[in-house]
Formats: structure tokens, sequence, C-alpha cells
């Protein structure tokens, strides 16, 4: 009965500290690897960042996604990292290398003139939507649709973003992602921490 006592008095407390941190993982936050050159130059390849849950998404929040289903080329339990840039309701477009949300010019301090200008083209919502894959219900579009959102890559010239393949739906949102504090450089986590509006 001691054994039993003394053994429990373990265990117990681990299988507590287990169901916390399941809890937190499924409810708060979790951390997501960053895959690809897409969000250069603020996060990079191989970097660990946290997604957190519960937080809201807003104009500029770079969030990861379950991109099976969004993107035709995703394989399932793929996740991708990018920037919102159209919120439901939204009208986006490019023109000049600057991006317009509503007609109004939407300021890109997080990426240099030419990661601003490269590979993005003048484009409406209207122009690209009709060449979005047959199988996506959205062409042909003027406005992002409700429980959707619009994203793009900080490194344009070779992300795989909406431009390509459509919106991401509400659903598919993971969390919001936090850049912790004792990683990369204080430029680099307030360009993704702190540019939301």
């Amino acid at each position: 009965m001691q054994k039993t006592k003394e053994i429990m008095s373990w265990v117990v407390p681990i299988l507590i500290g287990l169901a916390i941190a399941l809890v937190i993982k499924a409810f708060v936050f979790t951390r997501v690897r960053v895959d690809g050159p897409s969000m250069e130059p603020n996060l990079t390849n191989n970097e660990k960042v946290v997604a957190y849950k519960p937080a809201k998404v807003k104009h500029l929040s770079v969030i990861v996604f379950d991109a099976y289903g969004e993107d035709p080329t995703a394989k399932a339990h793929t996740n991708y990292v990018k920037r919102v840039i159209g919120l439901p309701g939204d009208k986006i477009k490019s023109k000049n290398g600057y991006i317009y949300v509503n007609n109004k010019k939407i300021k890109q301090n997080f990426i240099s003139k030419s990661e601003r200008t490269s590979g993005t083209g003048n484009w409406t919502l209207a122009s690209i939507s009709k060449t979005w894959p047959k199988s996506n219900k959205n062409r042909n579009v003027t406005v992002v649709p409700k429980g959707k959102y619009f994203v793009l890559g900080d490194h344009r010239s070779v992300s795989n973003d909406s431009r390509y393949w459509g919106f991401v739906d509400k659903d598919k949102v993971v969390g919001v992602v936090k850049v912790p504090f004792w990683t990369s450089t204080k430029t680099k986590r307030n360009n993704v921490n702190s540019l939301a509006y």
C-alpha cells in the first residue's frame, strides 16, 4: 500500500502536467516551424514560432493555416505561414508595387522596395480570381467573401499565396504568429508581432 502511494505521488503530478500541456496546445498556442522563404526577410526557413490561437485576425496579422484544400497543390497536414492583407468585405488591388485595401494604400515598411515590387505586378481581386483553379468556388469575385482571408507572403516574388489559389477559410486558421522575444531581431519581431490593425 505504501509503495502504491509513493508511485502515485509522482505519477499524478506528471499526468496533471501532461493534461495541462495538451489543453494549452489545443486551445492557447502551439509551436510551428516556418517552411520555405516566402516570409523573408521577417521569418526565415526552419524558424520556430508560436501560433497563438485566441488572437483575433486583423489586417497585416501573420497567420498559420492548414493549406490542404486551400492550395490545390498542398498535401494533407501542410501548414502555411502568410500575412493577412484582406478581411471579409475588403476590395484589394496591386498597382506599381503598392497594395491597396478598399482604395487605401497600405504601409509595407516590413519589406523592402524590391520585395514589394518584384513579382507583385498590377492586378485587382477581380482579375486574379479569374485565373484561380476551376475547382475554386470563389472565382470572379470583387471582394473577400464572408469567413475568408486574402493572404500574401512577404517575399512576393517566391510566395505561393492567395494570388494563385484564392482565399483562406477562417476555419483553417491555426492561430496568429508570435515570434518569441528571445529569437530573431527586434525589428523582425515587431514586423510580425505588432503591425496588425
